[in-house]
């Protein structure tokens, strides 16, 4: 079980039985719809009927454009369904919206902080906009200060602080009126794992001592699967809801895991698999595969060629001795249960008709060395003596905390931020003396979406193309090849500002990739899209790393660290540790925790680093 986050039901008391029967939310047959600037509606939600309850977490899951936060805006009073009727606490949320908002906290996407205000104004702003008597404000404010750990950074501006820290500044927001109901919409995006078990155990002793609901949409998955309920939602519709153990319940016999041996990779083993007929999902876990076939075996029939074991054994030219089945997790059920579409995992063609093959990037085999590199702003070091060397063709993993320097180190490395001192070899060039030199054999793919939105997919290639040094029928050529590649030739005339999330990350992709570069720096590449896209990505990172293209990525979601070859942890700055997957997973063993998860060693590494 990941160690990031705790399970908490709370069972009412027998005298109050019907009080939890009375939902605190209720959905009953809504739809909405959307009018585009072209005339064409979009039905972002069709028919959903759903409740909520005192002292239950329930997890809202689904793919990019499933709904869920188009219901959750319309739960908080922000949007009006179409059709179809929303109460909450007993009342209608079109006609009692705004005694309801007083009543329900609401936590967005992205925090809902007003950066230029410090910890205090922001908390102060809320309780304005919540009508907090001024009396109760000094006591309120000093429960949730110390409830997130914030009392310190009182007079720190919102902008200035850590992902982590806004997260839970935006929920201390958010709790400002002590509500019944509690909306959070994807709030652990974009942290890590110590954020994000900081907020969940927050939540969790609001629900114990509150008996407060709590609605949670969420990208991961590990989450839904310590709610009470989840919901999960496709192309607008009620596809399934129940506990998680009812939809684990369904996945026996299918999940089995292959592990790495002489011949083959973890990595390759996954490539192989991946998107095969009457394969469901393929992952890396623990440096193994975990395969979901897309139904279950019989256990008797195990020495026939039927089996899911033999299946997976023929696919890998490989005994079938060497299978082993797995017990199933939400997320296998997940990634089988919901449809596959002409969005989700676009798998990467083979037979490409411009073949990729990277220049050498230095006389021997390291595409970046860094030696002692530090990084000051003033008095504050943000990176301190950080060594480390990436070889050609690998996937390296740039981890750390939120605020731990892995930006500064990233911007450092592409070139766009000067050392303080230190020496960096990028691409076979000193950085330092020939920088522009560098940074033309490097691809940057950026967190946020940083493309012009007002031009469209075609424009931006041309752009960048030439921008990179490209024209004429070289350009023309590897446009077609990014067009092929990434699925977007149905989106050639759409302005990129207007492409669903997943596209928009297909198209930085695609773009960071026209001048084939020998480097590629990914700065989160799969924040905030869905488990599809993020299979997706890295069947895709993988392919290129196959190709020789050296990969370096930062990432939150510590599941998929298994996919690099190395990578270092750092922490204020500092380097924590280096190694393999595995090597770092070792770092976690405890008698207590025999087969440690990279979230449990990430965790241990970073609470050592506080002691």
């Amino acid at each position: 079980m990941n160690s990031s986050v705790s399970r908490v039901s709370v069972a009412l008391p027998t005298k109050d039985t019907g009080v939890e029967n009375m939902p605190l939310m209720h959905a009953d047959r809504i739809c909405k719809t959307f009018d585009t600037p072209s005339g064409k509606k979009i039905q972002a939600l069709d028919g959903i009927s759903l409740k909520i309850v005192q002292g239950r977490v329930t997890g809202l899951v689904g793919a990019d454009g499933a709904g869920k936060t188009t219901l959750i805006r319309i739960a908080a009073g922000l949007l009006v369904p179409t059709t179809g009727q929303m109460s909450l606490l007993g009342l209608d949320s079109v006609e009692h919206s705004l005694e309801i908002q007083s009543r329900v906290g609401y936590m967005p996407q992205k925090f809902g902080l007003y950066q230029d205000l410090t910890v205090i104004e922001n908390l102060r702003l809320y309780a304005d906009l919540q009508g907090v008597a001024l009396k109760e404000r000094h006591a309120r404010f000093d429960k949730l200060l110390t409830m997130t750990d914030l009392t310190p950074y009182t007079k720190r501006r919102a902008g200035a602080l850590s992902g982590g820290m806004k997260q839970k500044l935006g929920l201390a927001c958010a709790l400002i009126k002590s509500p019944e109901l509690l909306l959070l919409d994807e709030p652990t995006v974009g942290v890590d794992p110590v954020s994000r078990r900081e907020l969940w155990k927050i939540v969790y002793d609001l629900v114990e001592n509150d008996r407060i609901g709590v609605l949670v949409s969420t990208a991961y998955l590990d989450e839904a699967q310590r709610c009470d309920q989840v919901k999960v939602l496709h192309q607008g519709r009620l596809l399934a809801q129940g506990s998680p153990d009812s939809f684990t319940a369904k996945m026996t016999g299918r999940v089995f895991l292959a592990g790495p041996d002489e011949q083959i990779r973890a990595r390759q083993i996954y490539t192989r698999l991946a998107g095969q007929e009457g394969i469901a999902d393929a992952t890396i876990r623990s440096g193994r595969v975990r395969v979901v076939l897309d139904s279950a075996v019989s256990p008797e029939s195990d020495n026939t060629p039927d089996t899911g074991k033999q299946k997976i054994a023929s696919l890998l030219n490989r005994a079938a001795d060497t299978i082993t089945a797995a017990d199933p997790v939400f997320e296998d059920a997940f990634m089988a249960l919901i449809p596959r579409g002409d969005a989700q995992l676009h798998t990467p063609s083979s037979d490409q008709t411009t073949p990729w093959v990277p220049g050498s990037s230095s006389g021997d085999d390291a595409a970046v060395i860094t030696n002692n590199l530090c990084k000051k702003f003033g008095d504050f070091t943000a990176v301190s003596d950080l060594t480390l060397d990436v070889r050609q063709g690998e996937i390296f993993g740039l981890l750390g905390p939120n605020g731990a320097g892995k930006s500064t180190t990233f911007r450092m490395l592409c070139g766009l931020l000067p050392a303080t001192s230190g020496d960096i070899r990028v691409a076979g060039r000193n950085l330092r003396r020939s920088r522009a030199k560098a940074r033309a054999r490097l691809g940057y793919m950026a967190q946020q979406f940083s493309l012009y939105g007002q031009l469209s997919v075609v424009e931006n290639f041309k752009f960048f193309g030439r921008a990179y040094g490209l024209s004429g029928k070289q350009l023309k050529n590897r446009m077609a090849w990014a067009f092929d590649e990434f699925g977007l030739n149905a989106w050639q005339d759409k302005p990129a500002g207007e492409l669903p999330g997943g596209y928009k990350q297909r198209l930085s992709m695609a773009t960071a990739l026209l001048h084939e570069p020998d480097i590629l720096f990914l700065d989160e590449p799969t924040s905030g899209v869905d488990p599809f896209a993020r299979r997706e990505f890295w069947l895709r990172i993988n392919g290129f790393a196959e190709q020789g293209v050296t990969v370096i990525v930062t990432t939150h979601f510590m599941e998929e660290a298994e996919y690099c070859d190395r990578m270092v942890i750092i922490s204020r700055g500092k380097t924590l540790a280096m190694g393999t997957p595995g090597e770092i997973r070792s770092l976690a063993r405890t008698p207590e925790t025999p087969a440690p998860t990279m979230d449990d060693a990430f965790i241990t590494l970073s609470q050592g680093d506080r002691s």
